[in-house]
């Protein structure tokens, strides 16, 4: 059965480390790997991009068709991507641009590639704009060696600590900006933007995942090698049910983010702050001695 056009130009790309003929010959190509709304599956579409700082720009325009694409209904559902740039691969965090920004981001675009602007007269959708901002997930790889499971917990911690204040960070910036603008006794202004709602869908889905992992895998294992910590780990169980109850209040908020009230959002965040912030202290004081003996990844040579 033939491939597709997409498909071939995807494995021309990984086989000739970002290089590709036909209409891409020397154009600035990526790949994005989103995950299916729907589906859950991954999906690879080989996309055009242009440099804006340590930004990559990526348009929705589907050829000026008159619906969004399917990468784009992706990445709103599921904002942390993958991309695949020449030899390189990392994980980012889609995030359109609203408004002004992006106006200003577009124009920077069509000069750089005018066709995207050709694109945006055959049809009367706005063009969407997605930056790609690297996520600095632990998974996709750092600085820092990582030798024991120890190791890894704390730089998994260390994410979600820093991902977190980051979301914070740009919630106050977002209400003091909208009481700037109506004044200090005006009520706030409903709604988040998109920035504040990629950052909190990406945080709030490496949540679930590092819990989820731990009561199905590492909890269990430390209960049987290590009996003396079931008591504490039946308590880090119940203080991850806690910060579940929280973070589906979070994304029940950000399901219509254009509406919400953000003075309620920024209350909820402060709960998820002050209860996820005692269970990774209280997990970090009774897990890290052990997991300090345990070499990661598995099957490695000794702990250091």
């Amino acid at each position: 059965m033939p491939i597709s056009f997409n498909q071939s130009v995807i494995e021309e790309f990984r086989a000739g480390a970002g290089k590709v003929g036909g209409p891409f010959e020397g154009g600035d190509l990526l790949l994005l790997t989103t995950t299916g709304a729907r589906s859950g599956a991954p999906h690879t579409t080989p996309l055009g991009y242009v440099r804006h700082g340590g930004l990559l720009l990526v348009v929705g325009s589907n050829l000026g068709a008159p619906a969004h694409p399917d990468w784009y209904h992706n990445l709103l559902a599921h904002p942390v991507v993958r991309v695949e740039l020449g030899t390189e691969e990392f994980e980012a965090v889609a995030v359109p641009a609203e408004g002004a920004r992006r106006d200003r981001l577009f124009a920077h675009v069509t000069r750089a590639a005018p066709g995207y602007a050709d694109y945006q007269e055959r049809t009367s959708r706005r063009l969407p704009v997605v930056a790609l901002e690297r996520s600095g997930h632990p998974d996709a790889g750092g600085a820092r060696e990582i030798v024991t499971l120890a190791d890894k917990l704390l730089e998994v911690h260390t994410w979600l600590r820093a991902q977190l204040k980051h979301v914070l960070a740009e919630t106050d910036a977002h209400l003091a900006a909208v009481a700037a603008h109506r004044g200090p006794d005006a009520p706030p202004a409903p709604g988040l933007g998109m920035q504040i709602r990629q950052h909190c869908l990406a945080f709030c889905g490496a949540l679930t995942f590092h819990h989820t992992s731990e009561d199905a895998h590492v909890f269990p294992a430390l209960a049987e090698h290590h009996p003396r910590l079931r008591d504490a780990l039946d308590r880090l169980r119940e203080e991850h049910r806690t910060v579940a109850r929280i973070k589906d209040g979070i994304l029940a908020l950000l399901r219509d983010a254009g509406a919400a009230d953000p003075v309620r959002f920024r209350a909820e965040l402060g709960r998820m702050v002050a209860e996820l912030t005692a269970h990774l202290d209280h997990e970090e004081g009774w897990v890290l001695p052990v997991l300090a003996s345990v070499p990661f990844p598995a099957g490695r040579g000794g702990a250091a």
